[in-house]
């Protein structure tokens, strides 16, 4: 039979009971929403298991027996007692804590906003657009910019100073630069000998940088110094929103490009780095969660004979959206401008440029998606 109790001092909406054959701790908080509390669950939460001043769990695992059972609690005002009998133990718990922190239930996070897609029909006018100033000097214009910037995976910065710093003292407002083969920082224009696209001035087809990495970096600052050279538009497009079209319309082959790695490289004289990735990513609810989509960076696949023709389709369709119209939207940079995207969401390019009419410079660093996701957590509290 399970124990239940009422509390004068609870809320009569709240009834708590321990269910002997579940071996759980049940909480009706009303009458149709009821919480599910397994006993080694509530073990391993206690309170007193973490350290005051660092929020580490110090409780160790092995200590207990994880068939002992909860046998008595209390309850006074927001506040249940629990006692394991065999152990001689008890812990203590707020029913707010319990309330918020319901197992089978996500915990609510800050770092994400609803995320928008968008395709073609996005206006350049409508991409968030923020002053450089704000973000610097106001707490809530950065939290304003960090959020619409997650939310569609692309933002402008206006009003940069002219030298090189100035895109990199926002990235450091977010987080601590990435570094990678490139540097901690790296230059976007025609260069002699160059050991990637980018520094070439030939037109750059929609991508996401370094699916050679075992992490592909988060968020890329590309800050514009000057932008004079005829061509050179910068090209954008939401891998979500293709990503998801394709779902709709072909999901044999969005099942490919997520359940099939395949093997992206980067080599010159001094870096030999590979990875195994798929294209569509998703998070444990299903949902897309990344894009790593870079034809320049892929190696010789490696498919099993029988699987080629059908990955070549799925992939092939993917590449094909990409380049559609449906999906690209184009900005011209202007010094002073900095345009800020998720690496992992958003596929960028270019279009070719003459570098016989004028410059074209471009500033660039990462700041990976934790750093990012941090910061809108701190930020958030206040």
């Amino acid at each position: 039979m399970p124990i239940s109790a009422l509390n004068n001092s609870v809320p009569a909406s709240h009834q708590v009971q321990l269910d002997t054959s579940l071996r759980m701790l049940v909480i009706h908080w009303h009458e149709s929403h009821v919480s599910y509390y397994p006993y080694v669950w509530l073990r391993d939460n206690d309170p007193a298991g973490f350290h005051p001043d660092t929020k580490e769990r110090h409780f160790d695992l092995t200590s207990i027996n994880l068939d002992d059972d909860i046998d008595a609690f209390s309850i006074e005002g927001n506040k249940i007692t629990l006692s394991w009998q065999s152990e001689g133990y008890r812990a203590e718990f707020e029913l707010t804590w319990l309330y918020d922190n319901q197992p089978g239930n996500h915990a609510s996070d800050p770092a994400f906003s609803d995320t928008q897609l968008w395709r073609s029909e996005l206006p350049s006018t409508e991409i968030p657009r923020t002053q450089a100033d704000a973000i610097l000097t106001k707490d809530s214009a950065l939290l304003s910019w960090l959020r619409d910037t997650q939310a569609y995976g692309l933002s402008i910065v206006d009003g940069l100073a002219d030298n090189v710093d100035a895109g990199t003292q926002i990235a450091k407002k977010v987080g601590f630069l990435r570094e990678t083969n490139f540097g901690i920082e790296f230059e976007v224009k025609s260069k002699p000998k160059p050991n990637n696209l980018a520094y070439t001035s030939i037109a750059l087809p929609l991508h996401t940088d370094l699916t050679n990495q075992e992490l592909p970096p988060g968020y890329q600052f590309l800050h514009c110094l000057v932008n004079d050279a005829d061509g050179g538009g910068s090209i954008f497009c939401d891998g979500f929103a293709v990503a998801e079209d394709l779902r709709r319309a072909d999901v044999a082959a969005f099942d490919l490009l997520v359940n099939t790695l395949i093997p992206f490289r980067f080599h010159d004289d001094d870096y030999d780095i590979r990875a195994r990735k798929a294209v569509i990513n998703l998070d444990d609810e299903g949902r897309v969660n990344e894009i790593c989509f870079n034809p320049h960076l892929a190696s010789t696949l490696d498919l099993a004979p029988e699987l080629m023709l059908a990955y070549y389709r799925a992939y092939q369709t993917f590449m094909k959206m990409t380049k559609s119209g449906d999906y690209k939207v184009s900005i011209m940079l202007t010094g002073g401008e900095m345009v800020v995207f998720d690496n992992r969401r958003v596929l960028h390019g270019r279009d070719a440029f003459d570098p016989q009419t004028g410059a074209r410079y471009l500033q660039g660093c990462y700041v990976d998606r934790g750093e990012f996701e941090s910061r809108l957590r701190v930020l958030s509290r206040s």
